[in-house]
């Protein structure tokens, strides 16, 4: 599975080697891309800084002292100067619902709504502009910030009369519905709960409108879906807003409604960063039969890989546990898909040769997810699999270790840490809590760990997620040594996670991740040098350039 892609504009990687041993040699053409006048950090272990770097067709050709790399100006090449800024690989982001995301950014916003009255206040408001009949999505609201009580229908249905309502919670695990909502999807009162899934009600049996993990299709499914236009535009804005953050690659755990809006936009040449596709891993059938028929695509958009579920989230109260939630007696959490089910497309994945993402929360989703993937690997044999946990959020101590020993990249997204971690001790206690997010652990014990930003659940800015996994400062400013300070990283590990291990974890190493020759010239360039601030600073920084196939997509100088 870990194919060579092909360089940019046909140019075979063979080519790029002989290119650049004839520039070397006769020095005849100048560069594209010249990047001087600063330090820069390659992600390249054996040569972790530089002093400049060129590129030539969308590849980089040189990375050295600056003297070279200015040998490298021509008539025609673009310099960036650095001025003592600070440049390095572009940032993937390893777990994101791009599409998603893309639409959210002209939803309600209710993520920091902190009061019932506030959260009805604002979807009036965003009610006020539009048509009769028309659906409110979006919203990503997170009932910690007033206390803790689940939201009603009873709040909302007064300001939201004429249109249907489904708003998700920060997570996605769980919804609120309005009654006009409930009337459209024909939602009677004795509804069952699916499996995988609950739906909420009150003391006296009454729907709250609340609709948890399996349950949140009952609405979702009458939802009218966006148009092809509506998907390539939103594709668009959200294109420019990660540039804007530095973002040069993304993988989208989405739909195949989504990766045909992505191929959509590589056909017309207009994607301006590197997107790996995940589909359903329900689909596992059709996408081998899409990858032995097409291949798995190239380094701009690449396909065969496949996400699943094992259990909901913390937030919701269906992450899975061994023990029951230390303020919910009764609940351990639920499984959202069965563990032979999932077995079972893993292992057809696994004959097929692609690669498997399944999101695993609480330590019993996480000890159930590892003793499948050692099943899998047991019945096929040894092979580079890169199988992933996603978010590998609450382990065991004892499974920590069992990560590096099968090869299991733990995809985690460090904003997570510091955000649940608020609140989190509330729910599962401080034992269980201690290995929360176990960045150091995991490091310690020679895991692969890769970071993302799990956009929209949680902001896409990867400087934010740098600044929570170095510092692990909750949101509250409760903890200013930070949350778990045991299992904080430094700035150096924190970026190999989105970059050099980020692209490993993709089997995109043969492009991005790194400022290496023969790479793609993909960088980002911040104000100020992480290495040099202070810790609390570095959600300060920001991004003045970034860089993708050699081509600026994005400059706020």
């Amino acid at each position: 599975m870990n194919e060579k892609f092909d360089a940019p504009r046909g140019r075979t990687w063979v080519g790029v080697v002989l290119m650049m041993t004839l520039f070397a040699g006769c020095g005849e053409r100048s560069a594209d891309l010249v990047v001087v006048g600063g330090p820069v950090w390659t992600g390249d272990s054996a040569t972790p800084w530089a002093e400049g770097l060129s590129a030539t067709d969308g590849v980089i050709d040189f990375v050295g002292s600056e003297e070279l790399a200015r040998d490298r100006i021509g008539p025609s090449t673009r310099v960036i100067e650095l001025d003592g800024r600070f440049a390095m690989p572009g940032f993937l982001d390893t777990h994101t619902h791009f599409m998603d995301g893309a639409f959210r950014l002209t939803a309600v916003d209710l993520r920091d709504a902190d009061s019932p009255e506030e959260l009805a206040r604002r979807l009036a408001e965003y009610a006020e502009d539009l048509d009769h009949g028309e659906w409110i999505i979006g919203g990503d609201w997170d009932h910690e910030r007033w206390g803790g009580q689940l939201p009603d229908r009873s709040w909302i249905d007064a300001v939201t009369p004429d249109n249907p309502v489904f708003v998700t919670r920060l997570d996605w695990h769980m919804a609120l519905a309005n009654s006009r909502a409930l009337e459209l999807a024909g939602i009677p009162e004795d509804v069952a709960s699916p499996a995988g899934g609950e739906v909420v009600r009150d003391a006296s049996g009454r729907l709250t409108g609340v609709f948890k993990d399996e349950a949140m299709p009952l609405i979702g499914a009458h939802i009218p879906e966006p148009t092809e236009a509506q998907r390539d535009s939103a594709l668009r804005a959200a294109m420019r807003y990660a540039s804007s953050l530095g973002l040069t690659g993304v993988t989208d755990m989405g739909s195949w409604a989504d990766l045909e809006t992505y191929e959509r936009a590589r056909r017309s040449g207009e994607l301006t960063l590197r997107v790996y596709a995940f589909v359903p891993l329900s689909t596992v059938d059709s996408l081998a039969r899409r990858v032995q028929a097409a291949g798995r695509g190239d380094a701009w958009l690449r396909i065969g890989g496949l996400k699943g579920f094992v259990d909901g989230s913390l937030g919701s109260g269906t992450a899975l546990f061994d023990e029951p939630y230390s303020d919910e007696p009764g609940n351990s959490g639920l499984f959202v898909s069965p563990m032979d089910e999932l077995k079972a497309q893993a292992m057809r994945a696994d004959g097929a040769g692609l690669q498997v993402a399944i999101h695993a929360i609480g330590d019993r989703a996480n000890r159930l997810l590892l003793d499948m993937y050692q099943e899998v690997e047991d019945a096929g044999g040894v092979r580079d699999r890169r199988y992933r946990v996603e978010h590998a959020q609450h382990l065991r101590p004892e499974d920590i270790d069992r990560f590096a020993r099968l090869g299991v990249v733990a995809s985690m997204q460090p904003y997570h840490a510091i955000d649940d971690g608020r609140w989190a001790e509330r729910r599962i206690g401080v034992d269980r809590a201690r290995t929360t997010y176990a960045f150091r652990s995991l490091l310690d014990a020679g895991a692969v760990v890769t970071f993302g930003s799990d956009w929209t659940v949680a902001p896409l800015d990867p400087l934010l997620g740098l600044y929570a996994a170095v510092t692990r400062r909750t949101l509250d400013g409760a903890h200013p040594d930070g949350w778990i300070p045991e299992q904080k990283i430094g700035v150096e590990s924190a970026l190999k996670a989105y970059t050099v291990d980020a692209a490993w974890a993709g089997f995109m190493e043969g492009c991005s991740g790194s400022l290496t020759p023969g790479r793609c010239a993909d960088l980002v360039v911040l104000d100020r040098n992480p290495f040099d601030v202070d810790p609390e600073a570095l959600s300060d920084l920001h991004v003045d350039l970034t860089v993708v196939g050699g081509q600026v997509v994005y400059s706020g100088e």
